[in-house]
């Protein structure tokens, strides 16, 4: 079990500490990389260890030293008391939502959610007798309304994956961990190194490593970590699903996390440009960026977290939602796709509307999707120029 100090995250700089986490190149003949294990087979010296199974490593799929090397990297750098990691992102919200659920019980998820978590607890979680309820996620500590005797559960994601609605996680928390309810946060936007999941209240945090991590748009890998209270039933649930990530997937998210903190500055300071530059441009009625002082949720942002990712939407003017086909088909730095965080900048356009339930979602015109990549900005101010004369 990958179990680490968290104060470990606090005694280096996270640009220091992604360079040196999950890896012992003193074990290792001095590589500094974790070689890669790949194996189903692990053998036993003996009868006694075997029946006993006291050792490090006993099936492959209980995990690999590279599959440790990750875990305990993750670990320390999300503040956890153990991590497990999973062949991607949904896997992720799957594997917490079940460690925290049982038939009978009742949970509530915000409104604002990644829509396949939505689909996950609505088709999936709810044949098996689990209660499903969507929440306003500008509830705060108010949510306590919302609880019933047999709510164990809250879902929280923060912002929201599209609408980019700011949750306040530790104030829903607080209210959670009174009456005892387990805390699961989506943290794939801001990653551990804008946001400490645990250290704001979170009991299980889930990271589609497949973005931020990986880097490279080569990867499909999530990750959960949880805080001493649930790192036990993450384990035992784990292993009782046997869908850890391959070691190939864990040695590239290791790569990943070495430039990790520069790609993500790199892509905050390339999105806070243009996202600033868009809101400035008549084409767009708004721009849905919590770092931005127009952003409604703004001073909740700069309260909690420690820097935004490249990822943040905006909405058009409507008289132009005929065209924003051919405006999407025509950029040239811009793909079209459904990831984010990767090298390369996306755009994606989307619309909340047919799955709400708890609030509205009506905005005054069509509605886009950015991931900032590591391009120069003014090549994508550039590209985009182009676009918004076409719409005009």
């Amino acid at each position: 079990m990958a179990k680490k100090n968290p104060d470990e995250r606090k005694k280096r700089h996270i640009s220091t500490l992604v360079t040196q986490i999950g890896r012992k190149p003193e074990d290792q003949f001095g590589f500094i990389n974790p070689p890669t294990y790949r194996g189903s087979t692990v053998l036993f010296p003996d009868v006694a260890t075997l029946e006993s199974l006291n050792q490090p490593y006993t099936y492959g799929t209980k995990g690999t030293p590279t599959v440790r090397s990750l875990e305990e990297a993750w670990s320390i750098l999300a503040g956890a008391e153990d991590s497990v990691t999973v062949p991607s992102g949904l896997a992720a919200i799957c594997l917490a939502v079940m460690t925290a659920t049982q038939a009978g019980d009742h949970i509530l998820i915000t409104d604002s959610v990644y829509q396949p978590t939505r689909n996950f607890c609505d088709n999936i979680l709810a044949k098996f007798g689990v209660l499903i309820e969507y929440y306003d996620p500008h509830l705060s500590d108010q949510i306590f309304h919302l609880f019933r005797q047999q709510t164990t559960a809250i879902i929280v994601e923060s912002p929201g994956s599209q609408s980019m609605e700011i949750q306040d996680v530790p104030a829903i928390s607080k209210a959670a961990h009174e009456k005892g309810i387990c805390v699961i946060l989506d943290n794939t936007w801001a990653t551990p190194i804008f946001f400490p999941p645990h250290d704001r209240g979170a009991d299980l945090v889930i990271e589609a490593g497949t973005k931020y991590l990986s880097g490279h748009s080569d990867l499909l890998i999530g990750l959960v970590s949880a805080n001493k209270k649930w790192a036990k039933r993450l384990r035992t649930t784990f292993n009782a699903f046997a869908i850890g990530a391959g070691p190939d997937e864990c040695s590239l998210a290791l790569r990943g996390l070495r430039t990790m903190a520069l790609r993500l500055n790199a892509q905050q300071k390339s999105a806070l440009e243009i996202a600033d530059w868009l809101s400035k441009q008549e084409q767009v009625e708004s721009v849905l960026h919590p770092a931005l002082v127009s952003h409604p949720d703004h001073n909740l942002w700069k309260r909690d977290f420690l820097g935004s990712s490249g990822v943040f939407s905006i909405i058009l003017n409507e008289r132009y939602r005929k065209y924003i086909a051919e405006f999407l088909d025509k950029l040239e730095l811009f793909g079209i796709g459904f990831s984010w965080g990767g090298y390369e900048s996306l755009v994606l356009p989307f619309d909340c509307k047919a799955y709400r339930t708890a609030t509205r979602w009506d905005p005054p015109g069509p509605c886009l999707r950015f991931s900032i990549g590591l391009e120069d900005v003014n090549d994508l101010k550039e590209d985009l120029t182009i676009g918004l004369m076409r719409l005009s």
